[in-house]
C-alpha cells in the first residue's frame, strides 16, 4: 500500500490541501479554503491549507488532525489504515467514505 494512502483509504497525494502545501501554491490554498468552507458550513482559511498527508509526520489541516473521526479511531486502535481493522465491513464511519469515494476501500485493499 502506497505510504500516501490516509487511514480511510483516500490517496491523500490527490488532496487539495496537499499538493497546495508540497507545491507552496497559495492560490490553490486560497481556491481550497473557499471550497471547503462553503462546504462545511465553517470558517476555513488558507492558512489552514497544509497538510503533508494523513498517516505521514509533519503539517495536518486542522480538520485531520483534530476532528477527523476515522484518524482518532485508527490512532487509538493501533492500526496503520481502517483496512487492518476487524471491524471494516461494519464500520459506519469510513463506509461513508466508500459511498462517495469507492476507490476509498480499494486503496484499503493494496
Amino acid at each position: 500500500m502506497k505510504e500516501m494512502i490516509g487511514y480511510c483509504g483516500l490517496d491523500c497525494e490527490k488532496c487539495d490541501a496537499y499538493i497546495a502545501t508540497v507545491n507552496d501554491d497559495q492560490a490553490l490554498r486560497e481556491k481550497t479554503a473557499k471550497s471547503w468552507a462553503e462546504l462545511n458550513k465553517a470558517p476555513i482559511l488558507p492558512e489552514h491549507i497544509n497538510c503533508e498527508g494523513c498517516r505521514a509526520d509533519g503539517a495536518k489541516t486542522v480538520f485531520c488532525q483534530y476532528m477527523c473521526a476515522i484518524r482518532k479511531c485508527a490512532a487509538g486502535k493501533g492500526v496503520s489504515t481502517c483496512g487492518d481493522c476487524y471491524e471494516l465491513g461494519i464500520c459506519p464511519t469510513v463506509g461513508a467514505i466508500f459511498e462517495n469515494n469507492p476507490s476509498a476501500a480499494e486503496n484499503l485493499k493494496g
